[in-house]
């Protein structure tokens, strides 16, 4: 499936690799260090950092996958994106007012905060691992995807990808992230748009034919559950609330996602950014979801029945490089690196600043500034090294079920780790001794419903956050002693800042 990737093509790519290198490296302050280092100078727009979340949420995984899955199948896991209408309300109201309030650091330091610094090192570690993991799966699985449709080899993709996004880590800090991110996810929506009039154009009939052929081969909807009582059975309605409460959980307790909001300590700020992301998110899903419907029409009238079939996520990739003109193919094969090293800047940016904050300091605690920013940029470098290699690696074994194998063990933390800050959040009675226990019989429960039972998968957020919830609270109540909730007047819980917040207008008035 080698497209024609012509020497323009190649000049164009490089030379935006070469631009956003630059560019990380122009918007790198000099002098840099301690918290300005982890979370800016106060001086980044809420745009650019909804862009960010945005682009860090959308790998190149997602940018082949979303369209390959309209082309072969239908728009059934498009519902999955309306989970943002649950995600986005639940941040908003429940969960970020408590992290302005204290003026986190980490995300992992509400856990010491609420629970104690068991919580945090825990959560910390099997964040940092999960992350290490999910950046060599996506340097790997995206260049056997563009090494098929391009010709280029696997490992000089790995390496481009990988080199680049770790030096501009590991030398600006999370300013330079962001803004390479906001270009990224500029470019990245910018190439789908551009796809999508060419496919139009392409297409006798235009969008009328789109929707009509569409319609009449069931590529949009068609014999889909809509709502099954069972709730662990597949349904569109579990896809909903499964993913609603799965990103809900990336938005409250994943480092890369909340070190964003951290960079500011206005709420409405962090408002924008949540809403900002959840319109770029669901709308950037639509685009390529019809891209894919696109592409099944493009392909049914210049082949009829001999449309092409086999790997589905290589289909986007191959239209690019096979039938838009060169030069385009070149720019718009820089959305897919650019989906990549967008994902891998942040992850390397927020392992180096978990490794540093929520481990580095609570094993000593009087890390000077400039102590802290060394070991950040020094991990940086290290992680991204060492993912680089894994990803080179994994390219050399062939290990096609790679991500199916690590997703199945590892997607798994978010959710365990999102119902233990549910449980810090929504109650006060939870304290340390029944968090953790809550969290070690989750994580049992879930490795179990994951690789002995056939629930569905969409089912695992919610599973995960009720026995969080039930256990945690639970082994609370059997353990003596208060929660810090309960002893100490902070705003912890969402209960906490409602009730101070009513005191103070009673007495204002």
């Amino acid at each position: 499936m080698t497209g024609n990737f012509a020497i323009i093509d190649y000049i164009i790519l490089i030379g935006y690799l070469l631009f956003i290198l630059y560019i990380g490296m122009a918007v790198a302050k000099k002098g840099m260090k301690g918290k300005e280092f982890f979370k800016g100078d106060g001086k980044i727009p809420w745009w650019v950092t909804s862009v960010s979340l945005f682009a860090t949420l959308l790998s190149p995984i997602s940018f082949l996958s979303l369209a390959g899955n309209s082309y072969s199948d239908s728009w059934q896991l498009w519902v999955a994106q309306l989970g943002l209408f649950i995600s986005v309300p639940v941040a908003i109201i429940f969960f970020l007012p408590v992290y302005r309030n204290l003026n986190l650091d980490t995300a992992y330091e509400y856990l010491e905060r609420r629970f104690d610094k068991k919580m945090r090192l825990l959560a910390s570690v099997l964040f940092i691992v999960y992350q290490i993991g999910r950046m060599s799966i996506i340097m790997y699985l995206p260049s056997i995807a563009l090494s098929a449709v391009t010709g280029i080899n696997a490992v000089l993709i790995i390496l481009f990808m990988g080199v680049i996004a770790t030096i501009y880590s590991s030398v600006g800090g999370i300013k330079s992230v962001l803004w390479t991110d906001f270009i990224q996810g500029v470019v990245l929506i910018g190439g789908g748009i551009f796809a999508l009039i060419v496919l139009i154009f392409s297409i006798e009939g235009g969008v009328p034919e789109i929707f009509n052929t569409g319609l009449e081969n069931n590529k949009f909807f068609s014999e889909e559950v809509f709502f099954d009582p069972n709730l662990v059975n597949d349904s569109l309605f579990i896809i909903f609330l499964g993913a609603g409460l799965s990103t809900a959980f990336s938005y409250i307790s994943s480092q890369d996602m909340v070190q964003r909001y951290l960079t500011t300590t206005d709420l409405k700020q962090m408002n924008k950014m949540t809403i900002g992301n959840g319109v770029l998110s669901l709308g950037t899903a639509t685009l390529f979801f019809f891209i894919g419907t696109a592409l099944y029409v493009f392909y049914t009238q210049q082949m009829g029945s001999d449309i092409p079939s086999g790997n589905s996520d290589l289909i986007f990739a191959n239209f690019i490089v096979s039938e838009l003109p060169a030069g385009i193919s070149g720019l718009l094969i820089a959305g897919l690196f650019a989906a990549g090293q967008s994902t891998l800047s942040t992850g390397l940016n927020s392992v180096a600043t978990s490794w540093t904050l929520d481990i580095q300091k609570i094993i000593k605690p009087d890390l000077s500034d400039e102590s802290s920013t060394r070991i950040a940029k020094f991990v940086s470098l290290v992680v991204g090294i060492f993912s680089i290699i894994f990803a080179v690696v994994l390219a050399y074994s062939e290990i096609s079920s790679a991500y199916e194998w690590f997703n199945g063990l590892m997607g798994l933390v978010l959710g365990i780790v999102g119902g233990t800050f549910t449980l810090g959040v929504m109650t006060r009675k939870a304290n340390s001794n029944g968090a953790l226990l809550g969290f070690l019989v989750t994580s049992i429960i879930a490795i179990y419903v994951s690789y002995f039972t056939d629930i569905s998968l969409w089912a695992y957020s919610i599973i995960n956050l009720v026995n969080s919830l039930v256990f945690g609270y639970v082994f609370s109540l059997l353990f003596s002693g208060k929660s810090k909730a309960e002893d100490e007047s902070r705003e912890l819980t969402f209960y906490d800042r409602k009730l101070n917040h009513a005191q103070d207008d009673y007495y204002a008035q």
